[in-house]
């Protein structure tokens, strides 16, 4: 689907599977693609009954969720590399309007080491940034495209991760499959692999377990599903820490990567960045931290977009 040249990509569907659109970036040969997710309720949390459970997984509740599109992938390098390279060049041909907004958005300052860590930048997921440097592309990857893309919700999150499954796991409760499922601490050689290398969930989406744990847009609170409502739920952030990632990551063992599970930021993940202040752009200590991209079935209005930038932003 198009519209005036803002929004390049291809939708298909079949009978019985989700819509899945392909976004191309504007100025470029690069790709991702949207798997649509119905609205619906679901269980979010953990059974008091299952192993490995938190405290802060609870009580489980039901909650009703809006229908949004989610990446099919993890965020890669390629993608997040065209924003904090500040590669204006391809990018030129756009309309004038959008060129002046696309360079008025700040860019990442260069990162202090190597944020890959060395393990690889070629269809591997993005890690090491910040919640603002990844909401901040977002708005960039928005601008450029002419599509609302954000990343997920709490909820969302573990919605889209569950496929439709109530088990401690997208495919069931045996803790030995997740090598056919997830890259992990037992199976990941200490390092993170490229995007799509194991099985999807349910639903096509690849590695909500594991590989690289995924940013969402809420803070943590432990007593957040005691607090919040059951219709479409945000802890609106108001602290750079701690934020929610969840998934689990190559670095974890299998409890981690539960679908209920949850993870607080702490300043731990800045430890070894030795500027003052700290970066607000790239965590020098969470190489296994990274996101992936949602967009909202209905597209927020221009004034709804810019009030939800001027939130998460703090602009």
């Amino acid at each position: 689907m198009s519209k005036d040249g803002e929004v390049d990509a291809q939708v298909s569907s079949d009978a019985g599977k989700s819509e899945v659109y392909v976004q191309t970036v504007p100025g470029t040969e690069l790709t991702f693609e949207m798997i649509s997710l119905p609205e619906g309720t679901f269980l979010m949390g953990s059974p008091t009954s299952e192993s490995n459970r938190k405290e802060d997984e609870g009580p489980q509740r039901e909650v009703e969720l809006d229908a949004f599109y989610m990446a099919k992938y993890e965020l890669t390098w390629e993608l997040f590399e065209l924003f904090f390279k500040q590669n204006k060049e391809l990018f030129v041909k756009l309309d004038d309007e959008k060129v002046v907004k696309i360079d008025a958005i700040t860019r990442p300052s260069p990162p202090y080491e190597d944020p890959s860590y060395g393990m690889g930048k070629d269809g591997y997921p993005a890690v090491s940034m910040s919640t603002y440097s990844a909401l901040v592309f977002c708005k960039w990857l928005s601008t450029v495209t002419g599509k609302f893309y954000r990343l997920p919700t709490e909820a969302e999150w573990e919605y889209a991760a569950r496929a439709g499954s109530t088990a401690s796991y997208s495919f069931g409760e045996d803790a030995s499959l997740l090598d056919d499922y997830a890259v992990y601490r037992k199976n990941s050689n200490n390092a993170y692999a490229q995007v799509g290398t194991k099985k999807p969930n349910a639903w096509g989406l690849y590695d909500m377990h594991g590989n690289a744990a995924e940013w969402t847009m809420d803070e943590y609170k432990e007593d957040a599903y005691e607090t919040l409502g059951s219709e479409n739920p945000w802890a609106t952030p108001m602290v750079i820490h701690p934020r929610v990632y969840r998934g689990g990551s190559w670095d974890d063992e299998a409890d981690k990567l539960r679908s209920a599970a949850r993870t607080g930021s702490t300043t731990k993940l800045q430890k070894r960045d030795p500027q003052i202040p700290k970066s607000f752009w790239w965590f020098t200590d969470s190489n296994y931290v990274g996101f992936r991209l949602v967009s909202p079935a209905e597209q927020p209005s221009p004034e709804a977009q810019k009030k939800f930038w001027q939130t998460v932003l703090d602009e």
